[in-house]
């Protein structure tokens, strides 16, 4: 035995790097199938309009489209995280891209309301089973470099958001319904990256969880962690639902406050969505560095000034100030996650399938909510409202620290 211990040193040795060190092409891939997934589901919000008109939907019943893919993009993320922290179900990426991909055909063919429904649940179904599994093998793949990973996942799912709408103005707006079906393209592009990434799970798993384990921070006591959980809870409340008046309502707002066209409020979409992209990417690398809750008090107090202005801004400025609150709102989302993923060592599929799940649900809710308040006091109002939202990042005064770097 003890002649063999040289031999499995030798073996063991190049072994250490590989497992320890940031594998760039495993993040990238799964930043660019979170790049396809998030850019298929921004074009149901963009093509709203188009919906609309065809079935006659009032804000309300649009609103519920959100709802229903939200919802259903919510409710199974937590579970199928804590399910696969114990039993890893690799090939469930793959899987749950299929399910989307379904979702997209039955969208481009839907004859009625309640089919449009059923298709935004099985986008949302397939999105639950995407987010908690690809942000593990981020996080696995990141060599400790915890933020930086998980904000290169993100970006690559802000970049497919801020796509979309330039996706359904360029190809489904002029063609209509049926041309939605193109996305199945973007569905099976997706798949293949996924078959890729479960081949490099399934080989280097064992290794990197032990080396992710390494770097784990200490658990917070329990009074802590739920004093945690709360203002995490507050400040993804503030957060989206801040977010959904734009994902969700400001191409209706661009056109009843300036009179712009579908195409033209979709550009301005856009920039909002390219700011958010390039905001969550600088978010991760410089709270690896300064700390996740430097971001976090950036973040949110440093967009109110922009939120409280928008309302009253021309055109001009409506797109500038989209731009500003785009960049610094997105920067906390990646810190939030880490911050999490720090407090509940060991159970990272559990605390992003909630992040994300929060994100989810939080999203459609206030999506049917904004659209009931937008039909009874109207779309501009709403705006004139949720501007007040960022000031909840107060709440981050109540955050604990959980690693040094986040005093």
């Amino acid at each position: 035995m003890s002649g063999d211990a040289p031999a499995l040193q030798a073996a063991a040795a190049p072994a250490a790097p590989q497992a320890q060190g940031f594998v760039v092409r495993v993040v990238g891939a799964a930043a660019l199938a979170h790049l396809l997934n998030d850019m298929i589901q921004a074009v149901l919000p963009a093509v709203y309009p188009m919906l609309k008109a065809q079935f006659s939907l009032n804000f309300t019943q649009v609103g519920w489209i959100s709802l229903v893919y939200q919802l259903t993009a919510s409710l199974l993320q937590p579970w199928i995280g804590l399910y696969t922290d114990k039993r890893p179900l690799p090939y469930l990426l793959p899987l749950g891209m299929s399910v989307t991909l379904c979702g997209v055909a039955l969208l481009a063919l839907a004859p009625s309301y309640p089919v449009l429904l059923a298709a935004a649940a099985l986008i949302g179904v397939g999105s639950s089973t995407f987010h908690p599994e690809a942000s593990r093998v981020a996080r696995m793949a990141s060599g400790g470099r915890f933020g930086t990973a998980q904000s290169t996942f993100q970006v690559g799912g802000n970049t497919g958001s801020a796509i979309g709408p330039l996706v359904a103005a360029a190809i489904v707006l002029p063609y209509g319904q049926g041309a939605i079906g193109w996305l199945m393209l973007a569905a099976l592009a997706a798949i293949a990256v996924l078959w890729k990434i479960t081949g490099w799970t399934l080989k280097h798993a064992p290794a990197r969880l032990a080396a992710t384990a390494r770097h784990a921070a200490p658990a917070l006591p329990r009074r802590a962690l739920v004093r945690a959980l709360v203002v995490i809870a507050v400040l993804l409340f503030a957060k989206f639902v801040y977010i959904a008046t734009f994902t969700n309502y400001f191409t209706f707002y661009l056109m009843q406050r300036f009179g712009m066209s579908v195409q033209q409020s979709q550009l301005y979409l856009f920039l909002f969505l390219a700011a958010v992209a390039a905001g969550t990417f600088a978010g991760g690398p410089v709270g690896d560095r300064i700390g996740r809750k430097a971001v976090i008090w950036v973040s949110f107090l440093g967009v109110a000034p922009f939120a409280l202005a928008l309302p009253h801004a021309d055109a001009f400025w409506t797109a500038a100030l989209a731009i500003a609150i785009g960049l610094v709102m997105s920067s906390a989302f990646a810190a939030l996650v880490v911050y999490a993923q720090e407090a509940v060592p060991g159970r990272v599929g559990m605390v992003s399938g909630v992040m994300f799940g929060l994100m989810f649900g939080i999203g459609g809710i206030a999506a049917a909510s904004l659209g009931h308040l937008a039909d009874s006091y109207g779309i501009v109002r709403v705006y004139q409202w949720c501007a007040w939202l960022p000031l909840l990042g107060l709440a981050t005064a109540l955050l604990p620290g959980t690693r040094g770097l986040d005093r």
